[in-house]
């Protein structure tokens, strides 16, 4: 169940074969949902901004309010989590590869921009069209979604991908691997 130190698993624990692949199937299935997300909430910020109608508009905002504040956070912190215990627990390491280090702070970075700049731009929106002013400049519905969207396809690319090979770290901890343990004294 365990390797040796420096086979990229914290601390030697592995998981175990059906512990990986059902993780890895949630991190599947709660990344593809996060992109799901990221292109329905685009297709109702461009509805929003493309209508002349203010009730489209008011159902397309309050739309996004429900998916920004009842699914996306939960979505992206089960994506995060469930790719750190995958890093984690599995020879790729966090740190080894180029592109797993570069789906993680990708993944942290647009987590945060969910929750900080995302969710308060559909409630700025929702705000401001149930006082019965005109949507505030379109970045607010649009901006979110295009951003996300277009890292989740650049992360679910590099996935695939696997591009750029090992970090510093990847390659020292290969070397070292490769290298023969030293001898043990003979017993007599």
């Amino acid at each position: 169940m365990s390797r040796p130190s420096g086979s990229g698993t914290v601390d030697g624990v592995k998981l175990v074969r059906p512990a990986r692949r059902a993780i890895l199937a949630v991190h599947v299935v709660a990344s593809a949902g996060w992109l799901g997300l990221s292109v329905g909430l685009l297709a109702l910020g461009l509805a929003a901004n493309t209508t002349g109608a203010p009730a489209t508009v008011e159902a397309a905002v309050r739309s996004m309010q429900l998916f920004a504040d009842w699914l996306l956070l939960p979505v992206a912190l089960l994506t995060l989590g469930s790719g750190l215990v995958l890093a984690l627990g599995t020879p790729w390491g966090l740190a080894r590869h180029r592109w797993v280090w570069t789906k993680f702070w990708l993944t942290l970075a647009t987590a945060a921009a969910t929750a900080f700049a995302l969710r308060p731009g559909v409630n700025d929106a929702v705000a401001a069209v149930s006082a019965g002013h005109p949507l505030p400049d379109g970045g607010d519905v649009l901006m979110g979604p295009v951003v996300s969207l277009s890292a989740y396809v650049f992360m679910t690319v590099i996935s695939v991908l696997k591009p750029w090979g090992l970090t510093r770290r990847g390659r020292r901890l290969r070397e070292a691997a490769r290298r023969p343990a030293p001898a043990e004294p003979a017993r007599v």
